[in-house]
């Protein structure tokens, strides 16, 4: 590796619209994000699942099957 062409670390600190603040290292000292772990829907569950039906349970609907016609 070459010497002296690695930008300078320095402690960050990472401000989120919502508020929270966290600690970390980064080439910047202040970074301004508009989403974080605190607030963003996956991470508070919030967040509603788009998918709430299996394949296979829409695949029986679209053909006409259901549980009582089950062929073994």
């Amino acid at each position: 590796m070459k010497a002296n062409i690695h930008p300078e670390m320095k402690e960050a600190t990472i401000k989120c619209a919502c508020g929270a603040t966290f600690k970390t290292r980064s080439t910047k000292e202040n970074i301004e994000v508009e989403i974080c772990s605190e607030c963003h829907p996956f991470y508070t569950g919030k967040q509603g699942n788009a998918k709430r039906t299996g394949n296979i349970e829409k695949f029986n609907r679209k053909y006409g099957l259901n549980n009582d016609n089950k062929t073994a």
